[in-house]
């Protein structure tokens, strides 16, 4: 595997642990619509939250969380929607993002709180 989705996973990976310390429940990791991927899908109380996970090893060229582009962030829409077609769901839905940066034995955790609102 490449050495950036080790990097990649490893980043999910903080992200699950630091939501469950949240009180989120994870519900789906790496969930696709077609060609859309929502990397973590998670529950806390009544709202969905919809979670894009950005890893870097540094901050050269910015903060992990600036290269959630809008492109993007209609992708999480279309996916996001598909899920609460799919699932029946009648809770509430966010957007997060989960910026991580891991150099070395160090690393940061930012999570976003609606990072995005959906566009109608």
């Amino acid at each position: 595997m490449a050495e950036h989705n080790d990097l990649g996973n490893a980043g999910e990976e903080l992200a699950c642990k630091h939501l469950r310390k949240k009180g989120y429940e994870i519900l789906k990791t790496n969930w696709h619509f077609g060609k859309d991927e929502v990397d973590i899908i998670a529950q806390k109380d009544d709202m969905i939250v919809f979670i894009e996970v950005k890893t870097r090893s540094s901050r050269f060229f910015g903060e992990p969380y600036v290269f959630v582009t809008k492109k993007k962030q209609r992708f999480l829409q279309r996916a996001a929607d598909a899920y609460f077609d799919r699932y029946d769901c009648k809770l509430e839905g966010r957007f997060d993002v989960i910026s991580i940066v891991i150099n070395g034995n160090e690393s940061s955790v930012e999570h976003i709180e609606r990072a995005f609102y959906p566009v109608i």
